[in-house]
């Protein structure tokens, strides 16, 4: 029986790659999902893998997923959600639910996986953050806040986890096309193209592939980095 990994929030976009890019390398995979129940199941009967839906916001939802899943060698923490204004205009409930989802799901997810991983004393976790995780990004605060979070929380945990043969480590994606860049019109997206010195937005796979290479024995000896996939976004 294969390794099993889970990437949460990987019904589109990046954890969709993730999963398809993972399960072509001999991963038995778990699509994670909350909302995006089609694309999720369609996914899912694609690769012939699971999908299982759960609320990273509520501890007891995850609970359930592991549970559901089992023991887990790789766990990719996808699931997030963007908002958008200034922060003058980002209302508590607003601020939270980011937070709640970006931050606390990865945190929890985390705490869940760990146990196995330390009774075998192996394992892998990749954080997606951003690149506005490293740079931040005006309009943007609450989004760039959690993703910076979770930059601190893998360096922690690569410290803690590593004498148990644990690697954590932290990809920031630049200016990905997916489903967040739909409120952008063209002008926007150009701006952000031109932005990028390889003149282009990256692709889901781009970052899927990176993912994949931190999860492989190739990457054996890699641990509490933080790698961007960004075509060199702000530099």
């Amino acid at each position: 029986m294969g390794k099993t990994a889970l990437v949460t929030g990987s019904s589109r976009g990046i954890g969709a790659a993730a999963v398809r890019r993972l399960a072509g390398s001999g991963w038995d995979v778990c699509v994670h999902y909350n909302e995006s129940e089609k694309a999720a199941l369609a996914l899912a009967k694609e690769l012939g893998v699971r999908a299982i839906r759960a609320d990273v916001t509520d501890p007891a939802q995850v609970k359930g997923l592991f549970a559901a899943v089992g023991d887990v060698d790789l766990l990719v923490c996808n699931a997030g959600v963007a908002q958008y204004g200034l922060l003058s205009d980002t209302d508590e409930d607003a601020w939270r639910q980011v937070l709640a989802v970006n931050t606390d799901g990865a945190y929890r997810c985390c705490r869940e996986a760990m146990a196995h991983m330390v009774r075998q004393k192996a394992g892998c976790i990749v954080l997606v953050s951003s690149v506005w995780g490293v740079y931040g990004a005006s309009c943007e605060a609450a989004y760039s806040a959690s993703k910076a979070a979770l930059i601190g929380l893998s360096k922690a945990l690569a410290k803690e986890l590593g004498p148990s043969g644990i690697r954590v480590n932290c990809v920031c994606p630049g200016v990905i096309d997916t489903d967040m860049l739909a409120q952008f019109d063209q002008a926007d997206r150009q701006a952000l193209i031109d932005r990028t010195p390889l003149g282009r937005l990256g692709r889901p796979e781009d970052v899927a592939a990176l993912i994949a290479f931190l999860a492989s024995d190739d990457a054996a000896f890699i641990t509490g980095q933080v790698i961007g996939c960004d075509g060199a976004f702000g530099l």
